[in-house]
């Protein structure tokens, strides 16, 4: 007799990607005649329960460019494993053919190249029709949004919030955990937050004064004959990663120990399915299955990691439906006698080229961003570079702001934050006011200007490597490694906190920099209440409007070693 965890193992095997393969580059009609939106919906319906999961939209109503990365490092354990394979690599271990849509879809392999063969990715009025298709074939489905759904466009910095979540509304989903949502302040989402038709979820999220919990822990839903419940987990480290003083309220933390409470407590009531919808991070993700026993499923998000197969901890699925509304994960599973019987999967790509747009939600994308339309398509330079973001370590998006500070703030060293989230640029573009802020907008911008010795740029350098390398995933407490100019370094991934960073230097002189030395420091997004200074979208702004067209040179800046 097949035991549970073999039979799991090969529903994994045997989960669905999507198909449809080609190689060359094709113009965008020949992609769309290799590509239908049948083959990209296709789906052999499975079980009585089905879940689609979207995480770290960041805003993005309209299809975008956007470049996966090139570096992902994997610390310990989890080296080599996914999400910490790129590329070639990436290519190979999930057995995509080179130049067909789904390798250009999940690996920066020819990105710009396939880019023009296939199109831009992404936009809710696409994700509606893909909804809307899945609940033709499963009415029941349930619909969980990841988080990092209010923030990250100039139109929802605007409204604070108010177009994603008008669009989110519509869309259907049915509960969703946060993190970015944070950033506009306690009083706009506990406004938000009441007048949702879902919950929002958080067993994380405590009273700081009372040290009581502070949202719902997780709701119930009866569909296909089986009790589910969906427990929210918040990103755990808000006051660290974000300004604290915008919630004060508020404690948040993994609390691993509550998490395994919360599990128990709905087994008890019957439970026939776990699912934990989690802001954690993949690797925390990974850990936490490994260590709190009864979850069948965890959604994951944070990463913005898009792998095309479930990952297998135990007897916990963990699913990763990438970000920036590229993707939408589908996962249909057999739930029988209080038990996860098996499962079947679909990472489906949104090729907007490809997927007809929901023409209700089209019109209510574009009534939203209608009273902004001049502002976010007025041209403030064009690119001759792909401008992208992600990465554990500087994109040509981060060079270009880091070149704009050291510019317009006369500054000898600049450090731009390690975010994840932001658009691509593809060469021979018009950058616009919408494409700066994809790449800056947040509610705390202020482009800050003061010094720091070199003693304490080394700190802050390591400090923010650990929270990256750390070897334990509930230490990995941020981003990607902030982005750094005028200034190199090395760092060994290996090492461990205040042994990773070496070779600090200057680019334009190349003297060491010296730790007693005081230093002119631009940056922006700090974390501190009072931060003076120009928003940094009108520092990128006035750059490019000088230089009129952006040319980057490949960065060497930064010295990578132990991985």
């Amino acid at each position: 007799m097949i035991s549970r965890r073999e039979f799991l193992q090969a529903s994994v095997a045997a989960s669905a990607i999507y198909g449809a393969s080609g190689v060359g580059n094709w113009s965008r009609l020949a992609a769309q005649q290799v590509l239908t939106q049948d083959q990209l919906l296709q789906f052999d319906a499975f079980g009585n329960v089905t879940l689609i999961h979207i995480t770290d939209i960041h805003a993005q109503l309209k299809p975008i460019w956007f470049r996966e990365p090139e570096t992902n490092i994997g610390i310990g354990d989890v080296n080599g494993k996914p999400p910490h394979v790129t590329g070639m690599d990436f290519i190979k271990m999930f057995n995509l053919k080179p130049g067909s849509p789904e390798a250009y879809a999940l690996t920066y392999e020819d990105f710009t190249s396939l880019g023009k063969a296939y199109g831009k990715m992404g936009g809710m009025d696409r994700v509606a029709t893909v909804v809307k298709s899945i609940r033709a074939d499963r009415p029941e489905a349930i619909i969980l949004d990841g988080g990092d759904t209010w923030h990250g466009s100039m139109t929802s910095l605007l409204t604070k919030g108010q177009d994603v979540v008008n669009v989110m509304n519509k869309l259907g989903v049915e509960a969703m955990t946060s993190h970015w949502e944070w950033t506009l302040g306690t009083e706009r989402v506990t406004e938000i937050v009441e007048a949702l038709p879902f919950p929002f979820l958080g067993q994380n999220i405590f009273e700081a004064e009372w040290n009581e919990p502070a949202f719902e822990p997780y709701t119930w839903f009866e569909r296909g004959g089986a009790k589910i419940a969906v427990i929210g987990q918040a990103f755990p480290y808000m006051p660290i990663a974000n300004p604290g003083w915008m919630f004060p309220e508020y404690s948040f933390g993994i609390r691993e120990e509550r998490m395994q409470e919360m599990v128990n407590e709905v087994r008890a009531e019957g439970a026939d399915l776990v699912v934990v919808l989690s802001h954690n991070g993949f690797d925390t993700d990974r850990m936490m299955a490994s260590r709190v026993s009864g979850i069948d499923v965890i959604l994951t998000g944070h990463t913005h990691d898009a792998i095309p197969e479930p990952v297998l901890v135990g007897q916990t699925i963990l699913i990763a439906s990438g970000s920036h509304g590229k993707f939408v994960s589908r996962v249909d599973l057999d739930v029988r006698d209080g038990k996860m019987m098996g499962f079947r999967h679909k990472l489906i790509p949104i090729f907007a080229d490809v997927i007809t747009p929901d023409a209700e939600m089209a019109a209510l994308i574009d009534a939203e961003r209608a009273p902004f339309k001049e502002q976010l398509e007025e041209v403030i330079g064009t690119t001759d570079s792909l401008l992208y973001r992600r990465g554990n370590f500087n994109g040509t998006w981060d060079d270009l702001i880091c070149d704009a500070m050291l510019s317009e703030r006369d500054a000898e060293i600049v450090m731009s934050p390690g975010v994840r989230w932001g658009a691509s640029v593809m060469p021979g573009e018009n950058i616009t006011r919408e494409d700066i802020h994809n790449a800056t907008s947040m509610s705390y911008p202020n482009c800050y200007r003061t010094e720091m010795t070199g003693e304490f740029l080394n700190v802050i350098l390591e400090d923010v490597a650990d929270n990256l390398f750390n070897p334990d995933p509930y230490y990995q407490q941020g981003g990607d490694m902030v982005r750094v100019g005028g200034m190199g370094y090395s760092i060994d991934v290996s090492k461990t906190m205040g042994n990773r960073i070496s070779n600090m230097n200057l680019l334009k002189t190349g003297e060491a920099i010296d730790p007693a030395r005081t230093y002119t420091v631009a940056g922006w997004a700090s974390v501190n209440e009072g931060t003076e200074g120009p928003p940094i979208w009108d520092v990128v702004e006035a750059h490019i409007r000088k230089i009129g067209t952006v040319k980057l040179e490949p960065n060497t800046s930064v010295k990578v070693t132990g991985a």
